[in-house]
């Protein structure tokens, strides 16, 4: 965790965010079809409620075009400010891919290399001579990480300078082998950023600015470890434990330099998404890069590339960053071959955006290989949530098992879920002669399992519902 530094409500606040809430209501993007904008806003407010987060905010991204922005519940508490689309919220670490892009942009432009060692640019780096630019990107290179807690650190609190930070933490003896294994270290990317500078000549935000947001038009972009964000933005709150939310402690200047120094509002972070699918900032050559899995020296996978998670989600190749700092969390997702998009921010510590924006993503990306096995499942499950089932389909045992208590049980405990938000096998083996299938049930709040098992003649000999862990 990096900290954020803190702004404080006042009245002047409510009088700004009141007219800047009218004014987010014009700026709204609202062009999904009413189906799927009732179902996000289902998966939003029921995980808000779950988590006890004050707010939400999410921009929608599909067929690389953005569609929908809202935000849910509160910017403010006590007095009550509602969220606006317009408002800002810290990233967090979704701030990495930036960087990475920024480094991509300079080997583009032939002044430096990412296999270049990072001693050639910062001196007094343990082993820097050895450790390659690739490597800190990656999170392979064995630098400690200078901010790992989940909580407000007291010696955070100060300013200090990204020097400083590398001058107790990067000089340490490496924890592992350059290469030999993944570790998330904040510390990379303040080395990162520093070579950036030292290249540039500029400072990094300068640097983004005039190569990533202004080409993209993302005119919320702040620095938000320069300039604590505004009254018109999100308040950070945390909680201890099962306590109520509180504002978040001030964060020092300089602690977030290059890991996690970015706030925008959502919209903005979908016009860089969308950048991502249309491969508009860097070459083909250097996205292939950015989002290719690193390996380790011994072959084994990370599941991360350069500055981004790279793994697969329901079938779907996605790339994705979550973000934390003091009072705000965020995810954003971004099925790269699909041209859908979710990027989501939070203004409390709870979690809740990564749940947000995968089950957002799911939903968006619908399931366009459904299999027979699938259909039938679903709409058996459908048939119980109403209490009824094609007996038919089902082999002695089944037809016995289905009672008239067991079916009324389905329907009282299933129907009030409504329908799922996503509804996929996940594994199929044999078993007994027969085909053995696992089906996994999403709900906004609760994930449901459901077991098959059928015979070659196309009976069911079994179809378990139970809670999944």
């Amino acid at each position: 965790m990096i900290p954020v530094r803190r702004f404080f409500p006042s009245f002047l606040a409510f009088v700004l965010l009141t007219v800047s809430s009218s004014h987010a209501v014009a700026q709204a993007v609202d062009g999904l079809d009413p189906t799927m904008r009732a179902r996000i806003d289902r998966i939003a407010s029921q995980v808000l409620a779950l988590r006890g987060m004050p707010s939400a905010s999410i921009a929608v991204v599909q067929d690389g075009k953005l569609v929908y922005t809202h935000a849910y519940g509160f910017a403010h508490l006590g007095p009550n400010i509602p969220a606006t689309p317009t408002m800002r919220y810290s990233i967090g670490s979704i701030s990495k891919q930036f960087t990475a892009t920024a480094i991509l942009l300079l080997q583009e432009q032939g002044k430096l290399s990412i296999d270049d060692p990072v001693g050639k640019y910062i001196p007094g780096l343990t082993r820097g001579d050895e450790v390659t630019i690739r490597q800190i990107l990656s999170h392979t290179s064995g630098y400690q990480d200078y901010a790992p807690e989940d909580y407000p650190v007291e010696s955070q609190l100060g300013p200090v300078s990204p020097q400083q930070i590398l001058d107790t933490w990067a000089t340490k003896p490496l924890d592992f082998e350059p290469g030999t294994q993944w570790q998330y270290s904040n510390t990379n990317f303040v080395i990162a950023g520093l070579i950036i500078e030292k290249v540039t000549g500029e400072k990094l935000f300068t640097y983004l600015g005039e190569h990533i947001f202004r080409p993209l038009n993302m005119k919320s972009a702040w620095n938000s470890d320069e300039k604590a964000l505004t009254h018109t933005d999100a308040a950070p709150y945390i909680r201890a434990a099962l306590g109520p939310p509180r504002l978040a402690p001030n964060g020092g200047e300089g602690w977030m330099f290059a890991a996690g120094e970015l706030a925008m509002t959502p919209h903005d972070l979908a016009l860089w998404d969308i950048s991502l699918l249309n491969q508009s900032v860097l070459s083909p050559e250097s996205y292939k890069t950015m989002f290719t899995e690193v390996k380790l020296k011994d072959g084994s996978g990370t599941h991360y590339g350069l500055g981004v998670e790279v793994t697969e989600r329901g079938g779907f190749r996605s790339i994705e960053h979550s973000g934390e700092v003091n009072g705000f969390v965020s995810d954003n997702e971004v099925l790269i071959d699909n041209g859908i998009a979710v990027a989501v921010v939070t203004n409390h510590m709870a979690g809740g955006a990564e749940e947000i924006a995968q089950l957002v993503a799911a939903t968006v990306a619908g399931n366009p290989h459904e299999s027979a096995a699938e259909k039938q499942a679903l709409a058996i499950y459908r048939g119980l949530q109403n209490g009824a089932i094609d007996r038919t389909l089902l082999a002695p045992n089944l037809n016995a098992y289905f009672n008239a208590q067991t079916i009324a049980d389905f329907k009282t405990s299933l129907g009030p879920l409504g329908e799922p938000l996503t509804f996929r096998q996940s594994r199929v083996t044999l078993r007994g002669g027969m085909t053995f299938r696992r089906f996994e049930i999403v709900y906004p709040a609760k994930k449901l399992l459901l077991t098959t098992y059928t015979y070659p003649d196309g009976k069911l000999e079994q179809y378990f519902v139970e809670p999944s862990d």
